[in-house]
């Protein structure tokens, strides 16, 4: 008993997870002013590719562990719907829409994460993450429609015109969002007995595999990299993909979907307070607002509501003839009033035999119940 509590001290707590957790859409929402100020933003396909490929060779090496039998269709399956067709659908959102919108899109896969987990892994969602998914989204929503937020408000930041909404950009971030959606939950329903570093290697590779022909049909050769490529690249692969993945699949191991799902409303959150920090872009009162919603509703969406205690389990014996003569006479013996005499003594009243007689009659019913129990156990020789 005592090994199992310091087992259960010395485990994780759940907010140890949620911290795990957080590295990834920290580091994903750095990867926007990496991106934007380091990387060649006119190949974004060989951009996945760079990015995906050496990320998935270095977790390989570290797990040194390949797929067998059917992780080989799994890790081909998740890689399509986690890296590959989830880049080329970001990358055809993000030349459609503006990012502001195309963010706000994305940030709706908190609730499809919660939706999804409830039919396909049997995680029904309870009040209090619903409740925090839908302050994150409000948030998202203030802090990047609000406007003022240069590469995050788009076109409409920068001249005050209501933004362009193409539908295909709308399908396409929608798309992207719902595909990766469903390849989480089914990353934490495959995932089970198997190394979260073999598991990730198996899909990034699959995945840059999966986008390579696009780059080369879409964009050619490969980019040429400068020395600030070189160390952009290099922050992309190893943080913002190999440990960002790691952590992300390591949340979905420990935690519920939909937990994981609010977690990942802290990307755009990183986004726009980097891009203020480090790039001096505009953070007005909408950014702040924003901010603060998101925050109170991964919060939120972390408490869990206590579990109303049981009561304790009542034994009732089995009514038997014997049983309820004895209930009876107890009860009418109980019923009626005191016959003693004014001037008799108190101590000698609660000592007459006729008081006694109800107690006599329980007595003797529970003994007769007792002996029809055991001429019933005598009878089955079986019945334990």
């Amino acid at each position: 008993m005592e090994a199992n509590r310091a087992d259960a001290r010395r485990a994780p707590s759940r907010w140890t997870w949620v911290l795990v957790t957080a590295i990834a859409p920290i580091a994903w929402g750095s990867n926007y002013f990496v991106t934007r100020h380091f990387l060649p933003l006119d190949h974004p396909l060989w951009g996945a590719v760079l990015r995906a490929l050496p990320a998935g060779l270095l977790l390989l090496a570290l797990a040194r562990s390949r797929p067998r039998g059917s992780w080989w269709w799994k890790s081909l399956v998740l890689g399509t719907l986690n890296v590959g067709a989830f880049f080329v659908l970001v990358y055809v959102a993000s030349q459609l829409l503006p990012s502001s919108v195309a963010s706000t899109l994305m940030a709706t896969s908190a609730a499809v994460l919660m939706l999804l987990a409830w039919p396909l892994l049997r995680d029904r969602p309870t009040v209090l993450p619903v409740v925090g998914a839908v302050l994150g989204f409000v948030g998202v929503a203030v802090m990047l429609l609000g406007g003022g937020v240069r590469g995050v408000g788009g076109a409409a930041g920068a001249t005050g015109a209501a933004p362009t909404i193409d539908p295909l950009g709308v399908a396409a971030s929608l798309a992207a969002m719902f595909m990766s959606s469903i390849g989480f939950i089914l990353t934490k329903k495959w995932a089970v007995g198997q190394k979260t570093l073999a598991i990730t290697s198996w899909q990034l590779i699959a995945g840059a595999v999966l986008v390579l022909p696009f780059a080369v049909l879409v964009e050619g050769p490969p980019p040429p990299i400068d020395a600030p490529a070189a160390i952009g690249f290099a922050y992309v692969t190893v943080i913002a993909t190999a440990l960002a993945f790691v952590a992300w699949f390591t949340g979905l191991r420990h935690l519920p979907a939909g937990t994981v799902g609010l977690v990942g409303l802290l990307n755009p959150v990183t986004g726009v307070l980097l891009g203020t920090l480090l790039a001096a872009e505009p953070f007005g009162p909408a950014q702040a607002v924003g901010t603060v919603l998101v925050l109170a509703g991964v919060i939120v969406g972390q408490r869990r509501r206590r579990p109303t205690p049981l009561a304790a389990p009542t034994f009732e014996p089995a009514a038997t003839p014997a049983l309820a003569t004895a209930r009876t006479a107890n009860a009418s013996a109980t019923a009626r009033p005191a016959t003693t005499r004014p001037d008799a003594p108190q101590e000698d009243a609660h000592l007459r035999p006729r008081d006694l007689a109800p107690v006599v009659d329980v007595r003797q019913g529970l003994r007769d119940h007792c002996s029809e129990h055991d001429d019933v156990a005598g009878r089955h020789p079986g019945h334990d």
